[in-house]
């Protein structure tokens, strides 16, 4: 830097820890403000924390954290982050979304972190825009919010509503907001302190691809898990995937027994069943809504194939309440 920053150059953000916020989004969001502080030597960045009751913030880990204030209006030219984590829908109040309207009316950019998209798109912020959220939230938020162009990033950098989608995705976003304000190489020497060699863009994917994850090699196999996952609520058949791959229904059962250990059937039933648990863990859908949503025949049917996987019936498993994050 040629001198200490003004007060025009500093950049300030409020984070609004909701009940159950994820510990490790919290750490990317706060850690590279304070580097870029420490290398810069000038205070080019400010921070308070915030909650809803005004003094303490719990995180799903259980750690509390003291806050700087309540849902207090934001600093004109401040950024609010909104950070949530597990049981989002659950601590979203009528409180909350009151003070996130606000904030927008007032011309607050307004981010959301890990599960925070939940209360952007509840308070109606995110209509037909794009925005990312953690993937084990996705199933859940696209049957909620049908209307939000969901994108499965590591994060979004829209100009008024810009979304990571947790983690060290948290970091990347953070990283992206330094190197527009004052330059890549001061977002290039924060991510070294930080020990992140491998900063992404914010067309990065948040998973590994079907080849990393399953081990594939196999260009078939990716082809044919891709079909099965596109095409959840009506399930194509073998024969039918064989079809779109040119090969017989044999050869692709061989290729499932060989790379998979299960037949195609088995591998599509497990994809679907594992989608369900999402919806029941992360939604008010009713049993029949999400035996359709994952191409079950009937409400009976799933809740028959779901036990047999599970151990126990779609409705005690959403009464045991143990939500994803």
């Amino acid at each position: 830097m040629d001198g200490p920053a003004t007060e025009n150059d500093i950049n300030g953000f409020t984070v609004l820890l909701v009940e159950d916020f994820t510990h490790l989004a919290f750490s990317c969001a706060i850690e590279p403000l304070r580097i870029a502080n420490l290398l810069s030597g000038s205070q080019l960045y400010r921070w308070r924390l915030a909650s809803e009751n005004g003094t303490e913030a719990t995180c799903s880990n259980g750690t509390r954290t003291l806050v700087d204030c309540g849902l207090d209006p934001v600093p004109a030219g401040d950024v609010l982050l909104i950070l949530s984590g597990i049981n989002v829908e659950k601590r979203i109040s009528p409180g909350l979304l009151a003070y996130v309207r606000r904030e927008r009316a007032r011309g607050t950019k307004i981010g959301a972190l890990c599960s925070g998209a939940f209360v952007l798109a509840k308070a109606g912020l995110l209509e037909n825009r794009r925005a990312t959220i953690h993937w084990q939230f996705h199933d859940g938020f696209e049957e909620r919010f049908p209307d939000v162009r969901l994108v499965r990033s590591v994060f979004v950098p829209d100009s008024k509503y810009p979304t990571a989608s947790g983690g060290t995705a948290t970091a990347d976003l953070m990283l992206h907001f330094i190197g527009e304000a004052h330059g890549a190489d001061l977002a290039l020497a924060v991510a070294d302190q930080m020990l992140y060699t491998t900063a992404r863009s914010a067309e990065a994917a948040q998973r590994y691809s079907l080849q990393s994850r399953y081990g594939l090699r196999n260009a078939h196999i990716v082809a044919a898990v891709r079909l099965m996952t596109d095409h959840m609520e009506e399930p194509m058949s073998p024969s039918e995937i064989a079809a779109k791959l040119g090969i017989s229904t044999r050869q692709l059962e061989r290729l499932f027994e060989r790379y998979m250990k299960c037949s195609p059937k088995k591998f599509a039933t497990d994809l679907r069943l594992e989608r369900a648990r999402n919806l029941l863990l992360q939604t008010e859908l009713s049993a029949t809504e999400i035996a359709h949503a994952c191409g079950f025949a009937s409400a009976g049917h799933f809740s028959r194939v779901y036990k047999s996987r599970f151990g126990v019936t779609p409705s005690r498993q959403r009464a045991d309440g143990h939500d994803l994050g």
